[in-house]
């Protein structure tokens, strides 16, 4: 029975220590822009083919 009385107040400090860190980033705000990750998505391509190409031209020289 002791185990149990170990497990749960273990569980609970773990669960304290996730919401403090929870709390803590979103202070110092890191999830401020939700807007971004969502987009970037879309014009990751043309920025890999516009590196591709300034590297891929200097090469040549």
């Amino acid at each position: 029975m002791g185990i149990i009385y170990l497990m749960l107040i273990v569980s609970l400090v773990i669960a304290l220590i996730f919401l403090v860190s929870f709390f803590w980033a979103t202070k110092n705000g890191q999830f401020d822009d939700d807007y971004t990750p969502s987009v970037r998505i879309l014009f990751e391509d043309e920025l890999n083919q516009k590196s591709n190409k300034q590297t891929d031209g200097s090469s040549e020289v």
